[in-house]
């Protein structure tokens, strides 16, 4: 659980492998000292990201202080408050926060200072401004400020690194390009933050200046009165235009990264639309993530983040069909299809339950494909014979974990992932059914069985609170755009957008006959 610091708090570390996320609303310097070393970074972006290797300090040194510079002529106290986070290299998490606010005429400062205590490094929130500046700061810690190197002048060049596929850590392409997409998402997050910020900030100061204007009687007519809100709304104005200059120049080089990344995606981490699926063959390993959608926010609609979701799912998938159900199957099929095309050959198997047998049209590609070993379950008695087999398989795999013999499973009983589908939620379930299904949204994902879900929640409201568990326990999708995504960092609310082949495309039956042919060429 991240903890969010206030100044003077401090707070223990668990990882001593750092990444430091620096959000500002204008492009800020930022950079780390221990001892007589100081390490600067780019001022070109408002959001940085830079290693802390607290392992690396020498022994003679007890402290790191991350250090914040803005440009000339710009202070902290007229823009927007700076975040800094602490993350751990190894495990992504964040492990503490500080939002650094109240600053003034300050253009420098201290944000945090790590510090060791009987061999264990704690962080804790500094706070410290310096008015004068870098130099200022510099010269408090001890320091000099560094000498600017002379710039050679070779032939012209981009003023921006290019981004490359890939360039993200990571033991392989396919988890370097995952973590490059979650970098792209963080870093969207927080450009956005950072940007809403500085306009609510200048929003704020707007309204303090008119109302100190209007609240003197002697200046809230006449010729004063027009020249104090015409200064309070060239202010204004100056802000929100630096912070959207800001924003553009961090958006371009986001749209020029995702433009590089998006033809280099697996197909398991690809659009319907990409090329790769044209190409797709069987994979050898499962993939480690599948993309289950797009996710943008209103400032910038064209720009599209994967929303990429780790293998095997840790919590079914549902597919919201209140506002269009057939949309919903079509989704939901076009999901189940990703993920079978993310396993290699007996790795996935399907299981449907459609009572009404109202999906028979969109579940035609997984029927006429083959993929599907028993056609969909309809009826009450099919609902029955399906929950009850796969609740036994969840209930064996657990007693054989539990004894600690994994391999002393039925030889009968399937080792392949299973995904069941059910249409049309919860028409055709008893109360024994719902039972049963409920136990195989929290304990099945840890026994290789997985829910995708189609349903409208209102039809199930005469259960009441029965069914929020189940509800709240899936990850909610939605077959049209809707913006009730929420990124772990800031909170913004993304708009969600469900993942279709194109109209009249024959990549969704291509690729589930593709499957099928390996099957049958396995025997599986």
């Amino acid at each position: 659980m991240t903890a969010e610091l206030v100044r003077g708090q401090n707070h223990p570390l668990r990882e001593t492998r750092l990444e430091i996320t620096v959000s500002a609303a204008t492009p800020v310097l930022s950079g780390s000292t221990a001892g007589e070393t100081l390490r600067l970074y780019s001022q070109d972006a408002c959001v940085h990201r830079f290693p802390v290797e607290l392992d690396a300090v020498p022994a003679s040194e007890e402290r790191v202080s991350v250090v914040l510079a803005l440009p000339p002529g710009v202070r902290f106290g007229a823009v927007a408050a700076p975040y800094v986070a602490v993350l751990g290299a190894g495990s992504g998490a964040e492990l503490a926060s500080f939002t650094i606010d109240g600053l003034g005429d300050e253009s420098a400062l201290v944000a945090l200072e790590f510090y060791r205590r009987q061999g264990a490094w704690k962080v804790r929130a500094v706070g410290q401004g310096y008015a004068g500046g870098l130099p200022e700061l510099l010269r408090d810690l001890g320091l000099k400020q560094p000498e600017p190197e002379p710039e050679p002048k070779p032939d012209p060049a981009p003023s921006a690194a290019q981004p490359v596929a890939g360039e993200a850590s990571g033991w392989s392409m396919e988890e370097r390009l995952y973590n490059q997409v979650w970098g792209m998402f963080e870093d969207l997050a927080r450009t956005i933050a950072g940007y809403r910020s500085a306009v609510g900030f200048a929003e704020s100061r707007l309204d303090q200046e008119l109302d100190r204007a209007l609240s003197d009687p002697r200046t809230r007519v006449g010729a004063a009165a027009e020249a104090a809100r015409d200064q309070a709304m060239a202010r204004h104005t100056d802000l929100v235009d630096q912070a959207r200059a800001a924003l553009d120049r961090d958006l371009a080089q986001l749209t020029a990264e995702a433009e590089v990344v998006e033809p280099a995606l697996p197909p398991a981490y690809a659009g319907w639309d990409s090329p790769v699926w044209h190409g797709y063959a069987v994979p050898d390993e499962p993939s480690m993530a599948v993309r289950v959608g797009e996710l943008h926010l209103p400032e910038q609609p064209a720009l599209r983040i994967p929303m990429l979701v780790r293998l095997p799912l840790e919590r079914g998938l549902w597919v919201d069909s209140a506002q269009d159900r057939r949309r919903a199957q079509d989704v939901a099929v076009a999901l189940a299809a990703r993920l079978m095309a993310s396993y290699p050959v007996g790795g996935y198997a399907l299981q449907v339950i459609d009572p009404s047998g109202s999906a028979a049209s969109a579940l035609a590609p997984l029927v006429g494909s083959g993929v599907l070993r028993e056609p969909p379950a309809t009826g009450a008695a099919g609902v029955t014979t399906v929950l009850s087999r796969l609740t036994e398989r969840v209930d064996l795999v657990h007693m054989a974990l539990r004894a600690g013999a994994p391999d002393a499973l039925p030889p009968d009983l399937d080792p392949a992932e299973q995904l069941l589908i059910v249409n049309d939620f919860p028409y055709g379930f008893d109360d024994r059914a719902i039972t049963q299904l409920r136990y195989l949204a929290d304990e099945g994902p840890s026994a290789g069985v997985h829910l995708l879900l189609i349903a409208d929640r209102e039809d199930a409201h005469e259960y009441g609170p029965v069914l929020d568990p189940l509800w709240r326990s899936l990850l909610r999708l939605t077959a049209v755009p809707d913006d009730h995504m929420a990124d772990p960092w800031v909170g913004h609310a993304w708009t969600y957008e469900p993942l279709l082949p194109p109209h009249g495309s024959q990549v969704l039956p291509l690729v589930l006959r593709q499957i099928a042919a390996a099957r049958q060429a396995y025997g599986s």
